[in-house]
């Protein structure tokens, strides 16, 4: 595979050249010393089974460089610390492929640090992620290659600042000349080239750097791998109890040492192969796995190491393979809590540590009840209100219109449909664009469309002016963050939100803007397609 160059954005192209996006990285060139090849151990069906673990880390290369940040992030309670090679900062991609492409890999666009930092505060202050305070003194190590040309030098540089911005404590390796790659003395690829399977010699025990960085200190590695490597089946960990839909495999792996199968207290490392690395992906097989050089060290160091496995999807979304650091299938929750990939992966890992483990999520979507939606208008104080009238022609008006009315949008759905006797665990709204005018975001700077929520409805079930400033059980239940095109996803909503919905009947929702717009900056949603609330439950 040619080293990776971003395509101009052209539709489909523009987005398999993201998809191109392959593995990993590492050190100083040197001459291959290539360490004897291991007798690779041989997969066993079986279970995830409860281990006496006392701390879990993460690795990653390319894509699952990417992850393994937002598995750290997202949980930083549960994850001690991380390696990444050859990526960028948490949330680099924004849910843009636009950023991912041009900021996250290249450097045509500013990947925006301090908003990526920000953004995690907010985060964490909202439940969203785990408290940053706990990245405080976080063992991370680093890694970019000199001649990787895929993930560009910068974008690694920015992933070492994002960390010490919260404290951890950072080894950054940016002295070899290695291609996009995992680094490994079973690496069948010399130091410098980018091309599969991505698992480069440069003469160095990466594996020794990186593990004594996250533990302390590692005791020498075995020449032969002497535990078990388990495949299990990770449709059981899977959000929904379908790993497919999410670019997961329905096979997983762990390598298991004696020791820790005998009761020994081990630690864990969720270990993430990059694009066209995994399992299922054109007959890859355990060649990450078998060449990573974890198990040789975990074997002498009481270490499992987890093997989740993504797999590409049958269309444009994810052909190659590569885990979610962008916002495939729709998912725009991938970098924090409720992150379909994350939640899986955190399944594994609990279900590991001997947690209870997490019972299947299922979902209902529900769509808006058209006949009781619609939008009003009134002035900044709230007087004079009126029912929108050009929902059939435009759709559902939010902002501040030509007329210099404020417009908000109230929305109806019948949350009876939530099965009866299960706990909700997390619900969104999705809505789409229409068209619009100026960027009422931006109106005044750093505006927010906020999400209301209410027991029952607001007033009547269907639309009335009163309903611009009724109010609700929950007020700023969640947000909805700039887009200017096609769909856009809420953040969840909140506890107190949540415990709004009607189990019983109808729960209404109204979009309005915090702040007044000071000029015309408006936008119509759903004029075709109702608006969708997602409904997460166990």
């Amino acid at each position: 595979m040619r080293p990776f160059r971003p395509l101009r954005p052209r539709g489909p192209r523009r987005l398999t050249a993201l998809l191109l996006f392959a593995a990993a990285t590492l050190f100083p060139v040197a001459t291959p010393a290539a360490a004897a090849p291991a007798a690779a151990p041989v997969p066993v069906p079986g279970t995830l089974q409860p281990y006496t673990i006392d701390a879990v880390h993460s690795s990653g290369v390319s894509s699952g460089g990417y992850m393994a940040t937002q598995l750290h992030v997202a949980y930083s309670g549960t994850f001690s610390g991380s390696a990444a090679f050859a990526s960028g900062p948490y949330n680099c991609a924004q849910n843009t492929l636009n950023l991912a492409l041009y900021a996250c890999m290249d450097t045509m666009q500013n990947l925006q640090l301090a908003t990526l930092e920000q953004t995690t505060r907010d985060w964490s202050a909202q439940g969203l992620v785990d408290p940053v305070a706990n990245l405080a003194g976080d063992p991370v190590y680093v890694f970019s290659g000199s001649n990787d040309t895929t993930v560009k030098r910068p974008v690694a540089d920015a992933l070492a600042d994002y960390y010490g911005r919260f404290g951890a404590r950072v080894q950054y390796n940016r002295s070899t000349a290695a291609g996009h790659a995992w680094i490994s003395p079973l690496g069948p690829n010399s130091c410098t080239v980018t091309q599969t399977p991505w698992i480069n010699n440069c003469g160095i025990d990466a594996e020794r750097d990186l593990l004594g960085h996250l533990l302390g200190s590692v005791a020498a590695p075995s020449p032969t791998p002497g535990g078990s490597l388990i495949q299990f089946d990770q449709n059981a960990y899977a959000p929904g109890g379908a790993a497919a839909p999410l670019s997961l495999d329905d096979k997983g792996f762990v390598y298991v040492p004696t020791s820790c199968a005998g009761g020994a207290t081990c630690s864990l490392m969720v270990a993430l192969h990059g694009c066209k690395q995994g399992y299922g992906y054109q007959g890859f097989g355990t060649r990450f796995i078998d060449n990573a050089y974890l198990n040789e060290y975990a074997d002498t160091n009481d270490m499992i190491v987890l093997y989740p496995q993504a797999v590409p999807t049958a269309t444009l979304e994810n052909p190659n393979g590569c885990w979610n650091w962008w916002g495939y299938l729709g998912d725009s929750s991938y970098a924090r809590h409720g992150g379909e990939q994350i939640e899986a992966i955190m399944g594994m890992v609990r279900a590991l540590r001997g947690s209870t483990p997490p019972p299947v999520t299922d979902r209902v979507t529900l769509s808006s009840v058209d006949a009781q939606d619609g939008y009003v208008k009134a002035a900044a104080d709230g007087s004079g209100p009126v029912v929108g009238t050009l929902e059939d022609s435009s759709g559902l008006a939010l902002g501040r219109g030509t007329d210099g009315k404020l417009n908000r949008t109230l929305l109806s759905f019948d949350t009876s449909k939530i099965p009866a006797g299960k706990e909700i665990t997390r619900a969104y709204l999705t809505v789409n664009r229409s068209s619009g005018s100026g960027d009422p975001w931006a109106s005044p700077a750093g505006n927010k469309l906020l999400v209301d929520v209410t027991t029952g409805c607001f007033g009547a079930c269907t639309v009335e002016p009163a309903d611009w400033s009724a109010a609700a059980t929950t007020a700023g239940g969640a947000q909805i963050a700039s887009f200017s095109s096609g769909s856009a996803s809420s953040t969840d909503l909140s506890a107190a939100a949540l415990a709004a919905i009607d189990r019983s009947g109808t729960t209404q929702v109204r979009l309005r803007f915090e702040s007044a717009q000071a000029a015309t900056a408006y936008l119509f949603v759903n004029q075709s397609t109702p608006v969708t609330l997602t409904v997460e439950y166990r």
